[in-house]
């Protein structure tokens, strides 16, 4: 039987090439492919990709990749997948469960990460898989700087499904040998990503935090962190974690300041955090509630990522 770090054996050598499966086609997800589109030549990577959208089928073959229709919430849907796969790139989140009225919250699983493992586990395993979670992971931890040790502290919901996922793919790695990597990620902008810069909420005049009950922020270019999934997948270490994030060290006020200097627009009212919960909307306030700064050398050092956009201010000027 071939190894897991040799999986295609003696196959015809039609089959030995690299095969990408990327799980997970949103903004981050294309711009891998378009990345990987620009960078490769047809004969050394196939790239598939994973679908639940008819409609998408074009755009993904447009963009070099063999798509494949399936669903993650339907987990029948998903047997094709098995041994089909080098490679693995999940990018696909957790369902958004909303408990009905007056019952329980929902369990903080993800369903579909554990439809996607026992999908795999049906024949031959990919020599990699990486995940993309959440910094939320780590919870507040009230400005410190933290790095890939620090112990998760998930307190959403949202982080908590994330973490879930975790567990169940580094269980599958030391279960099997998969060299799965977890890539926890910050906030994600980009001028040409919807909803990828703070202007729209400046022009609402969304108001932001007084300085003295401001939180810490972090940030990730969305080409940044194409280009970290790329290079996870061939260079990250086996069971590894890395915090993928720029160099920018900022309260979410003053990356408001700096995009509304750069927008030429005003800045934000500023507000006590008592105000906050009478004046936001419950999402707002879960990414006002906690505060941390991250360390990405294990990114830099580990999979020798240097950064297109080091500051936000790089990026939203381009």
């Amino acid at each position: 039987m071939p190894s897991n770090q040799t999986p295609l054996g003696a196959l015809p050598a039609r089959f030995r090439r690299q095969r990408l499966l990327i799980v997970g086609c949103g903004d981050v997800g294309l711009r891998v492919l378009r990345q990987l589109q620009a960078a490769q030549s047809p004969q050394a990577l196939r790239v598939l990709a994973l679908t639940s959208s008819p409609q998408r089928l074009d755009e993904l073959r447009a963009l070099g990749t063999a798509p494949i229709l399936g669903n993650l919430d339907a987990p029948h849907t998903l047997r094709r997948l098995a041994g089909l796969a080098t490679r693995v790139l999940h990018l696909a989140p957790p369902p958004n469960i909303a408990p009905p009225a007056n019952a329980a919250p929902p369990p903080a699983s993800d369903p579909r990460t554990l439809a996607l493992v026992r999908a795999l586990r049906l024949r031959s395993l990919p020599a990699s898989l990486v995940y993309g979670s959440t910094t939320g992971v780590y919870g507040d931890r009230q400005g410190q700087w933290t790095s890939e040790t620090t112990p998760p502290n998930p307190q959403t919901a949202r982080a908590q499904r994330r973490g879930d996922a975790e567990q169940h793919l580094r269980w599958l790695g030391r279960a099997t040998g998969v060299w799965v990597s977890v890539l926890r990620i910050p906030g994600i902008y980009a001028p040409d990503r919807e909803g990828g810069t703070p202007r729209e909420r400046l022009l609402r005049g969304t108001p932001a935090l007084l300085p003295q009950d401001d939180v810490y922020t972090n940030h990730i270019h969305a080409n940044d962190l194409a280009r970290a999934c790329i290079a996870a997948l061939w260079r990250a270490a086996p069971q590894r974690i890395y915090n993928v994030c720029d160099d920018s060290d900022l309260s979410m006020g003053e990356y408001f300041d700096l995009a509304a200097e750069l927008f030429g627009l005003p800045k934000p009212e500023l507000i006590s955090r008592a105000d906050a919960q009478q004046r936001l909307s419950p999402m707002l306030l879960s990414f006002m509630s906690e505060s941390r700064r991250l360390s990405n050398q294990r990114m830099k050092q580990e999979l020798g990522l240097r950064l297109w956009y080091p500051k936000v201010e790089d990026g939203l000027r381009s």
